[in-house]
């Protein structure tokens, strides 16, 4: 069989599992109690053992179905979790995860999964794990139908589910007969909750089965609809299927998850898989640069309207606006995704730093569900990581500090994420020591970035900033984890890159909190159009805070400096025409002033006129200009001209 047509498949549902099994091994360290989150880990476990089986991978279906032995240990309370144990299972999660990318790049899961399993085996009381015959323990009732415990069937039939007795019959000439079987659990799983099968789900996998096996789902969907699901997949011969409504005692074999679990939860988990479907990210992008030339294009017809008189031509344009905007809206609700994708990597991450700093720290994770559009998403996670990692390094203090400064010995981290606006807000903010500015500028002297007297003429708000400049540490040793400042200008680039902007609040011995602010979607946006000199330039509106018209008697000089009142504060002043290298058509006396904003600084941008509000469509410059700082991006105007985007971050 040939198996690289569903090698995507494979790795998309593969990072899944490797991501609940993370989860849910985080939730067990803290409940090794909760016999629901042992099922959870062992059903992903045993799942990505048969898809690793069915493609082939002999490393990680070794590796997974020796976990599975131990975690079959710790349902049937041969063993207990230890922080040892947990330890063991985390590193198999990560070789799993190095697997995957082995496999993205290479094709082979060659990974040296040796002393793994050896681990394993020392954590492992029993070598074999009792595989239950269902066969000798099945029942019948006097109509000769398969049955399940009264209270199973009542608690099925009480939130209107049914339980089926299926018979598979697989074509005897079939090659592969525990791939088809495997394709028939996926595709039942789909359906509703798989309950047992006979033979044992092992006995299935290892081809120990004749033409046939049956299996026990609990589902809400008709004998006829599952019957047609089964019977469409190529070498199932037939298919039986039988409601079961008598009670009778049957043997769980144990080896899939019980039947009394029943949550409306898991109810609604299923029901939304079947409603979603995957798409090629190439094919979003597509779509969306087609959206984008039709708002182009629309935006042209509405320039062409100004000169039509015809009524029925005004009223079409303005209906193509309503659907090009509702179309623009659907899309853009396509491609967003919940940051919970980013955020989902972090406990594991504080679990194992402050394992190995000997630290005590809780992570709480606020607006998990808020939604970014998938290019903001996939450019977040590492300034993110460079945060978190700073926090819990040099922001959080060890348990003895703390309690001398009388916090409690647990230090705490706080993620949250929320829209405010057009744009989201991403918060990471600890209870720890704080930013020390005395250290700030003690090394900012050493360093040679400023004279003494400068040093200490700086404001904390000034000092912050120093934070960011490329090198700077406040960090005495050098730490391979972080430091609080290493890797900061990174951060900020990478965040002024995406449009978004990035300002510090601290207090000593009360903690740090770092404040991203971000544009939902970096395709389309609303802008202000302007001119400078001869030329049209677009600043992005959520980068504006107000427009003001200035007297040039209203223009002062700070240090060699053109700055400007704008409700009593003294903001500088910057000449657009100067930056762009172009002549300026100001009037002698008074002219207009962008007031922009990058987090709580603020300036006012001359420009020569004001053309109005827009929507653009981004287009980026390519490789070739990536170096021109103050210019984001271009963008095609209705009339056909280009005009260039301001990147106002780079205007500071």
């Amino acid at each position: 069989m040939d198996t690289n047509q569903y090698l995507e498949i494979f790795l998309e549902e593969s990072e899944e599992h490797i991501e609940s099994l993370n989860e849910n091994l985080l939730q067990l360290e803290k409940n090794p109690e909760d016999s629901h989150i042992i099922d959870e880990i062992f059903r992903s476990a045993h799942t990505l053992k048969g898809m690793a089986a069915t493609m082939g991978f002999e490393n990680m279906t070794r590796l997974t179905h020796k976990m599975e032995d131990v975690l079959q240990e710790i349902r049937s309370n041969s063993i207990k979790v230890t922080s040892n144990l947990m330890d063991v299972l985390f590193k198999c999660i990560d070789a799993l995860s190095s697997m995957t990318g082995i496999i993205s790049e290479s094709g082979n899961d060659s990974y040296d999964i040796e002393n793994l399993i050896e681990l394993l085996g020392t954590n492992n009381t029993k070598e074999e794990v009792a595989a239950t015959n269902i066969e000798n323990s099945k029942s019948l009732d006097n109509n000769n139908i398969n049955v399940y415990e009264k209270d199973i069937i009542e608690k099925a039939a009480s939130q209107g589910y049914k339980t089926y007795s299926i018979e598979v019959v697989i074509d005897k000439n079939c090659v592969m007969k525990s791939a088809r079987a495997f394709i028939v659990f996926n595709t039942l799983d789909n359906l509703g909750d798989i309950v047992d099968s006979t033979p044992s789900v092992e006995d299935i996998e290892d081809e120990k089965f004749d033409d046939r096996f049956t299996v026990h789902l609990i589902s809400k969907h008709e004998k006829d609809d599952i019957k047609s699901k089964l019977i469409s997949i190529s070498e199932i011969k037939n298919i039986n299927i039988e409601e079961l409504l008598y009670s009778k005692e049957i043997k769980d074999n144990k080896r899939l998850e019980p039947a009394n679990n029943l949550s409306s939860d898991d109810r609604i988990k299923h029901s939304k898989t079947n409603k979603s479907v995957r798409v090629d990210i190439e094919r979003l992008d597509n779509l969306m640069n087609l959206v984008s030339e039709l708002i182009i294009i629309k935006t042209r017809l509405e320039g062409l309207e100004s000169n039509e008189k015809n009524p029925d031509t005004i009223s079409t344009i303005e209906y193509l606006e309503r659907i090009t905007t509702n179309l623009h809206d659907a899309v853009m609700k396509v491609r967003m995704v919940p940051v919970e994708r980013v955020f989902n990597r972090f406990p594991r991450m504080v679990r194992d730093l402050s394992r190995e700093l000997n630290k005590k720290i809780t992570l709480n994770m606020y607006g998990q569900d808020t939604e970014v559009d998938r290019t903001v998403i996939d450019e977040i996670g590492d300034p993110l990581v460079h945060l978190m990692r700073n926090s819990i390094d040099h922001g959080i203090e060890t348990p003895d500090v703390r309690v001398k400064k009388g916090k409690p010995e647990t230090g705490v981290i706080n993620l949250k994420a929320y829209h405010e606006g057009n744009n989201v807000i991403i918060e990471v903010s600890d209870d720890g020591s704080g930013i020390n500015f005395e250290k700030v500028k003690n090394k900012a002297y050493e360093k040679g970035m400023l004279s003494a007297d400068e040093v200490e003429e700086l404001s904390n708000e000034k000092l912050v900033k120093l934070l960011f400049e490329p090198g700077f540490s406040t960090s005495d040793t050098i730490s391979d984890i972080s430091g609080r400042g290493v890797g900061l200008d990174v951060v900020k680039n990478k965040i002024e890159s995406l449009n978004g902007s990035i300002e510090v609040k601290t207090e000593v011995d009360k903690g740090t909190k770092f404040i991203i602010k971000l544009p939902l979607t970096l395709a389309i946006i609303q802008a202000l159009l302007v001119m400078v000199g001869n030329e049209k330039y677009a600043f992005p509106l959520n980068s504006i805070s107000e427009i003001v018209n200035k007297n040039k008697n209203e223009i002062h000089l700070v240090q060699g400096k053109e700055v400007v009142m704008y409700r009593g504060k003294v903001i500088p002043l910057i000449r657009l025409h100067n930056i762009l290298d172009l002549k300026s058509n100001e009037d002698s006396d008074n002219f207009i002033c962008v007031i922009i904003k990058k987090g709580d600084n603020l300036a006012a941008c001359s420009v020569d006129e004001l053309i109005g509000q827009q929507e653009i469509v981004i287009k980026p410059l390519g490789k070739y200009l990536s170096n021109v700082k103050i210019i984001a991006g271009a963008t095609i105007l209705g009339d056909g001209q280009v005009a260039l985007i301001i990147d106002s971050n780079n205007l500071f």
